[in-house]
């Protein structure tokens, strides 16, 4: 084999190691933040679990100063929880998990933390409906019977309440399409 042949190889090696090099995969590591602008609205009031939520990356992730997921990347999301808000104690959630990205027409899994939100509870102002509504029942039916009547309007009062209670009380969790929400990445992840 003449040297003019084995340069020309050498050349023809060293570029595919380029090229290979330039293709291997960038690891991103557990922990790292990923923030997704969800693309559609969505609610506990009849979101289910597993259901598909379409998004885009909101930021340019990066590695050691190399951009290895684009801001605008297509996203998939899956519900991973919830629960429609409850007449007097169930208070509502919805919470979300990046299940994927699309980068350069590749579609890569990722294993994230959960995002969402739990509404507070009403346990209080629910009982403090309640229990105002039984005082209140107790000092009219007083007034106007006596104790038997302070009984029987405790227990009006108490109902009044509960009613009042329940009426008030649904509070959903609701995400309007544009909301941004930030994963954590539980395991590396290897992005070509």
């Amino acid at each position: 084999m003449n040297s003019r042949t084995r340069f020309s190889l050498f050349l023809t090696a060293l570029c595919f190691s380029f090229a290979t090099l330039s293709q291997a995969a960038t690891s991103i590591p557990a922990g790292t933040a990923i923030t997704v602008t969800i693309d559609q609205s969505i609610s506990s009031k009849n979101a289910q679990a597993g259901q598909g939520v379409v998004g885009t990356v909101a930021h340019d992730v990066t590695v050691d100063g190399k951009v290895v997921i684009p801001k605008g990347a297509h996203a998939k999301l899956v519900v991973s929880s919830v629960q429609a808000s409850g007449r007097l104690s169930t208070p509502a959630k919805l919470y979300l998990r990046l299940k994927s990205v699309e980068v350069r027409g590749k579609t890569y899994a990722i294993a994230t933390s959960s995002s969402g939100k739990t509404m507070g509870g009403k346990g209080k102002r629910d009982a403090g409906f309640i229990g105002g509504g039984a005082g209140a029942g107790a000092l009219i039916g007083g007034l106007a019977g006596g104790g038997k009547g302070a009984a029987i309007g405790a227990v009006a009062g108490a109902g009044a309440g509960t009613a009042g209670a329940a009426a008030t009380g649904k509070k959903e969790v609701e995400f309007p399409a544009e909301t941004r929400l930030s994963f954590t990445t539980r395991a590396d992840v290897a992005i070509n």
